[in-house]
């Protein structure tokens, strides 16, 4: 409730009439009253030598008064007012005359045509309500909310402090709170404004609640809340609807929305990024995918440039990583996203996102340390915690670092963090690579049904996009690889066919088929190591270093000619060169069951060489020669000799007492894998 208004003669040492107190009628003298006036006034926001209260300003003996609150300690060089005093003051005198104090501040300082500034904020923060300091704010606001929406969020709440109707502004607020990370605060108060027969700036309360539904892992929703808008009303925001649209599936939809949709936008930067943005995704689902990158670059390009941060449900910096990923070229996803990153597009919200997708990137380029450097740039990003669709991300990257650096024990632990989040979440194209490495991961754990329903959702939608080339073959490549973990040729054959099919049109799937028939003719034990080696080669020229040397240390473990395994195994250093850290693991995949998948990576001092330390824990695993071969790259013989050695060394009489021992000198308790 409003305070009472007090006139600016409403001071102590004052009587109602304004004659002056007799000195020693409250105890203070005149002089020592004059100086709390000036004191009081300038706690309540006033300055010296001015705007100073009329009655204050027109004294012939104000320079004394400064002087003698000076020469007291209360007044500070500058003439600002010492904290304890102020906090004093205002403790102490009632409320409705610190108020009135503040409303003659106001009052002069609009009659002198200027701006309240910083005092808005302070006013306000103070409990004054007054609609010119709520509009200064509200103003303040609406120019900061594209570059700085920390503050515009700040500003909106003070104006509300300042008597400001909360719904005028709502829209503006809740983007301002979702470009901050505020996630749940911005969709509570968008409800809110979507609830009203008529919302104020009902377009950007549209793309707001879309950007929360797709942060939420439900792209759906946000097709959904553009379709309720309708075209007619869709405006500028017709390709952010078009993005949520064939996020899932429905491109025939975009297409007709963007048709009917009338745009009034001058070409601004803002614009610009996303027509290009538009223009490429649409460009990304024909027979000529290539052509869609530059356009989300470019996109991505202009988003940066203009330093704002709009309500969407991807920024263009990701779509571009994506379709760089999709086609094999993740160190240009990884340039997009590092300046995605300086530019600070997208704001807070937006920066897991793209340290997670920067960490898919390291991970797909067998660099775990700088994945894990990206993981944990994500989780400090924001105070709040992941948005389900992020914290879905995060559990994938787990999964794949553990997956690729044998890590059985976390594997396992991974996954099942993986599983609960998969559930917050559903299958949209923006999402389909986590989808991919859970599958092979499924097949590897032997736990296929539990994304047997999701993988049919995926594939349902890439049918209703006309099965694009893009953004179908990576999904292709990991069926391929979870067919052959399985086993299962059936499963295997119609996903080979359509990267063969596939390869007519992209580079990458041309090379992603040549490596599935090399896998498959080394599966069968009859293949050219020549044929293997340029398949391998090729993995590692399209970003899949550590596919490519899991293939050629499989072959180099099956061939019969020594001079070829030498060059298989050559070949796997070469465009895998960390193999030789026993902290990579790089151990092949093999189907595990959950009963005995955990594997120790714990080492102590043992008085073993670091080979064959690595040895000794594959041991352990229950490894025979062969695969002890294919996980470090050296021949079956050579395994054999390693633990022939480690058997002298530590004196064991036979494999079960070799065990024992390995188990004592590393300090490990696991048992051999069963």
């Amino acid at each position: 409730m409003r305070e009472q208004d007090h006139s600016a003669e409403d001071y102590p040492g004052k009587h109602s009439h304004g004659e002056e107190v007799p000195e020693g009628g409250h105890g203070l003298s005149a002089s020592t009253l004059a100086v709390r006036e000036l004191l009081l006034a300038l706690a309540a926001g006033f300055m010296v030598p001015a705007p100073l209260p009329d009655r204050l300003a027109a004294r012939e003996d104000l320079p004394q008064i400064i002087d003698a609150a000076t020469q007291a300690g209360l007044l500070m060089p500058d003439g600002s007012l010492v904290g304890t005093a102020r906090h004093a003051l205002l403790n102490t005198t009632p409320a409705p005359v610190v108020q009135a104090l503040r409303r003659q501040l106001v009052d002069k300082l609009v009659a002198g045509g200027q701006g309240l500034g910083d005092l808005a904020r302070e006013l306000a923060r103070e409990g004054l309500e007054d609609p010119r300091v709520a509009a200064e704010l509200e103003q303040a606001a609406d120019t900061a909310l594209a570059t700085d929406p920390g503050l515009a969020a700040a500003l909106y709440a003070e104006s509300i402090m300042a008597g400001a109707s909360e719904l005028p502004n709502a829209a503006k607020r809740a983007h301002a709170l979702l470009a901050t990370g505020e996630l749940d605060a911005a969709g509570r108060l968008v409800d809110r404004l979507l609830a009203l027969p008529d919302p104020n700036n009902a377009n950007l309360a549209v793309d707001v609640a879309a950007a929360v539904w797709a942060h939420r892992g439900m792209l759906a929703r946000s097709a959904d809340t553009y379709a309720w808008i309708g075209p007619e009303r869709t405006g500028n925001s017709a390709p952010l609807a078009a993005l949520a649209m064939i996020g899932t599936g429905d491109v025939a939809g975009a297409k007709a929305l963007l048709a009917a949709a009338h745009s009034s936008g001058s070409p601004t930067l803002l614009s610009v990024a996303l027509s290009q943005a538009r223009d490429g995704l649409l460009r990304t689902l024909g027979e000529q995918p290539e052509l869609g990158l530059p356009y989300l670059i470019r996109a991505s390009d202009m988003m940066n440039a203009a330093g704002a941060a709009l309500p969407m449900p991807e920024v263009p910096a990701v779509l571009a990583a994506l379709c760089a990923l999709h086609g094999g070229e993740p160190a240009v996803a990884h340039s997009v996203l590092k300046a995605a990153l300086a530019a600070g597009q997208g704001g807070d919200s937006a920066r897991p996102r793209l340290f997670l997708l920067q960490a898919w990137c390291a991970m797909q380029q067998d660099n775990a340390d700088d994945a894990r450097l990206s993981i944990n740039e994500a989780l400090k990003a924001n105070p709040w915690k992941l948005t389900p669709r992020d914290e879905f991300l995060l559990s994938v990257l787990d999964v794949g670092l553990a997956r690729r650096g044998g890590e059985v024990h976390e594997l396992v632990l991974a996954w099942d963090r993986a599983r609960e989040a998969m559930m917050h979440v559903s299958v949209d194209l923006y999402s389909l690579l986590p989808w991919g490495e859970l599958l092979i991961t499924a097949a590897r754990l032997r736990e296929t049904a539990r994304v047997a329903h999701d993988m049919q959702g995926a594939w349902e939608l890439l049918e209703r996009l006309g099965n694009p080339v893009l953004w179908s073959v990576p999904l292709h490549w990991a069926a391929v690889e979870a067919a052959l973990l399985a086993e299962s040729p059936e499963d295997l054959a119609p996903h080979a066919a359509a990267l063969v099919r596939a390869a007519a049109h992209s580079r990458y799937a041309a090379m992603l088929a040549g490596a599935g028939k090399a896998w498959v003719s080394v599966l069968a034990g009859r293949f050219d190591a020549h044929d293997v080696e340029a398949a391998a080669r090729g993995l590692a020229a399209v970003g899949m270093p550590w596919e490519g040397a899991r293939l050629a240390g499989h072959a180099a473990a099956r061939v019969d000619e020594r001079r070829d395994m030498v060059k298989l195994l050559a070949c796997a250093r070469d465009i895998h060169p960390q193999v030789a850290a026993p902290a990579t693991g790089n151990r092949p995949e093999a189907p595990l069951t959950r009963a005995g998948s955990a594997a120790s990576t714990v080492a102590a001092p043992s008085g073993l060489s670091a080979r064959e330390e690595e040895v000794a824990r594959l041991v352990l695993e229950g490894r025979t020669y062969r695969e002890i071969g294919e996980a470090i790259y050296i021949s079956p013989r050579t395994a054999e000799h390693h633990v022939a050695r480690m058997r002298r060394r530590l004196g064991a009489e036979n494999r079960s007492d070799l065990l024992v021992r390995l188990r004592l000198a590393l300090g490990e308790a696991t048992p051999p894998r069963e």
